[in-house]
């Protein structure tokens, strides 16, 4: 991937290759696809997100969770800058896309929010816009881009958020006719059109049944094929099911992070393995 630094002209990127087999966070043996370094989140004079380093590798889920308030999604807004647009908010330290700093001076904070989606708690389909607009919506930065190819890239995204089969005969149709789950998966696909190389998603099943729940976390599992993803969680069982790596967050300090069976089995730190068994939360 061309730097971020650079103008956005980066070719067609392949999707669906076959998952690789990733190594844990104490033994990496390629470079991470994105880090963090002495990362710490403001608002005003109050840190939100203290002293972070972590690392994610390319085609992994990575969980981030930990009690309410200790700076789960704080953190995960620094990552694409989403947290900057708070009033009185601030960041100090580095987030590198392979190895590119999306705060350095010059960075386009809006090429950077294409190139790391985000997926919100509560579902967030455009309302005036229908099914087709919505998903390209996520278009309108970059290139102009002709309406058969818009149709083409709509198709794959939609096929990538495991939408396509049920609303490729009503893509004219208003976004809101869908349920939540649906709607959910269409912020999914307009997240995906662009084609980014990172997906963050915040808690997107929390307001979702359990059968919603049930194909967004399918989802996740197929999207790591393409992407590098990091998920908020609140529900320990969902990170053990979809997760490769965990993070605990606890206070605004990473507490610890690992390979997802090791920390819910065997946890470093008495902090994490009080957590993990449910004697705070």
């Amino acid at each position: 991937m061309p730097s971020v630094l650079a103008p956005d002209v980066r070719p067609a990127r392949a999707v669906s290759a076959p998952a690789t087999a990733v190594a844990p966070p104490e033994t990496p043996h390629d470079p991470p696809r994105l880090a963090v370094r002495r990362l710490t989140a403001w608002y005003g004079q109050a840190a939100g997100v203290r002293g972070v380093d972590m690392a994610f590798t390319s085609n992994t889920v990575t969980a981030l969770i930990g009690p309410s308030g200790c700076g789960k999604s704080t953190f995960l807004r620094t990552l694409n800058r989403m947290h900057e647009l708070v009033p009185g908010a601030r960041v100090e330290g580095s987030v590198l896309l392979d190895g590119h700093d999306i705060y350095e001076r010059g960075v386009n904070a809006i090429r950077v929010r294409r190139l790391i989606g985000m997926v919100f708690q509560k579902p967030t389909p455009f309302p005036t816009m229908s099914i087709r607009e919505n998903v390209a919506a996520g278009l309108k930065v970059g290139p102009p881009l002709t309406r058969t190819r818009t149709d083409d890239v709509v198709e794959r995204a939609l096929r990538q958020a495991a939408l396509w089969d049920e609303v490729k005969d009503r893509l004219d149709a208003s976004a809101l006719a869908l349920s939540g789950g649906q709607q959910q998966r269409l912020c999914i696909a307009r997240t995906l059109a662009p084609l980014p190389e990172v997906v963050l998603l915040d808690e997107p099943t929390a307001s979702l049944d359990p059968a919603g729940t049930a194909k967004i976390e399918e989802l996740v599992h197929e999207l790591k094929r393409d992407y590098t993803v990091v998920i908020v969680t609140h529900n320990m069982q969902q990170a053990a099911r979809v997760s490769d790596v965990t993070a605990f967050f606890y206070l605004g300090e990473l507490i610890e992070a690992g390979p997802t069976a090791r920390i819910f089995t065997a946890p470093r730190e008495p902090q994490t393995e009080a957590y993990v068994t449910g004697r705070f939360g």
